[in-house]
């Protein structure tokens, strides 16, 4: 592999979700173009929805959003980017959607989707995850009452000690704190408590401080300001698009010194260019994906790259430096049902 190339892994459904995929494929990256290229499936495992890494280890984790019972899959990661199953877990709970390993290496947490719980795994040496240690199960409802009857865990976010849950259900992100020598999850509170019918699905924080949240039913990006005592006040809120009809935001990225947002719009498919001045979020530009349903995305350098679920591609966009927009880079890639994907640094490898 040439210096100027690294890995993105992708995730997505297969045919137990509905989709054409066959596991997780590796993607070569030209860092100099931006350019991906495929190298092919790397590892059969089922709906790897979601993927993240061990901080420290060359060590890939992949939930398996399955229901009844999903499971949470650890992949030792070779130089050469192919994949070497290391353990398979139960989650505890249906259609888990989101993992993250915590900043000191120790704990995999999973967010299981449907029966709104997140499951604690302590980590070997090796990094692979052991017997699950807890099950923290949520409470709470909204008024969307096809999507909010039960709390829905969208996205746990480990911080330092303390873990944050968006809860899509209860129109909550949650506050938890993890002890380290139990490996259990104690409830603090709502971090946030969004106006009803938000659904928040995903959380970000700017380098100031504040936390972005996406409601994914309320079609909007708000923003919670820290306060002196750690808590988090309402700071406002903004549509993510100006296309008439349905929007279900789901990703969200802030860029490098926090000046500009991303938003990806499901619907309207495209990705919001929000510009970040330390009080309001506004929405300078909206570009289009060239593809259906905006998953996932991630910003490499200056390269944004979106994971169209429904038309089978990946687009990547090339972001200007000084206006903070995407603009498409070719046309998009073939990829089978793509909803997730994890840049692999290559000097991060063993």
């Amino acid at each position: 592999m040439g210096a100027s190339e690294e890995f993105v892994f992708v995730g997505g459904y297969t045919v137990d979700k509905g989709g054409d995929g066959e596991g997780i494929v590796r993607l070569t990256r030209d860092a100099s173009t931006g350019v991906l290229s495929r190298s092919g499936v790397v590892a059969r495992t089922p709906s790897p929805s979601f993927l993240a890494r061990h901080p420290e280890l060359p060590v890939l984790y992949a939930v398996n959003e399955l229901d009844p019972d999903g499971t949470v899959t650890a992949f030792a990661v070779a130089a050469d980017g192919s994949l070497t199953s290391l353990s398979s877990r139960p989650t505890g709970g249906s259609d888990p959607a989101h993992l993250a390993v915590t900043p000191d290496g120790r704990h995999l947490l999973v967010a299981n989707y449907g029966t709104g719980s997140v499951a604690v795994f302590p980590l070997d040496a090796e990094g692979a995850p052991g017997e699950r240690s807890d099950r923290l199960d949520l409470r709470g409802s909204g008024p969307v009452t096809d999507r909010q009857a039960g709390p829905h865990a969208h996205m746990v976010f480990p911080v330092r000690d303390e873990v944050l849950i968006a809860d899509l259900g209860s129109d909550k992100v949650w506050r938890a704190r993890l002890d380290p020598t139990s490996s259990r999850l104690t409830l603090l509170g709502a971090a946030v408590t969004a106006e009803p019918g938000t659904g928040p699905r995903h959380v970000r924080f700017a380098p100031d401080g504040t936390l972005f949240v996406v409601g994914e039913l309320s079609g909007d990006l708000s923003w919670w300001r820290p306060a002196a005592d750690g808590a988090l006040t309402p700071g406002g809120r903004a549509a993510t698009t100006t296309t008439a009809g349905e929007n279900y935001p789901s990703e969200i990225v802030v860029g490098p010194g926090g000046r500009f947002v991303y938003v990806a719009n499901r619907g309207p498919n495209s990705v919001a260019t929000f510009g970040w001045d330390g009080e309001k979020a506004t929405l300078l530009a909206e570009t289009p994906t060239e593809g259906d349903w905006p998953r996932h995305m991630i910003l490499i350098d200056d390269h944004l790259y979106v994971t169209n679920q429904r038309s089978q591609s990946v687009t990547t966009m090339r972001v200007d430096p000084e206006t903070g927009v995407p603009a498409l880079l070719g046309g998009p890639a073939s990829e089978p049902t793509p909803t997730s994907l994890l840049r692999w640094n290559v000097s991060g490898l063993s």
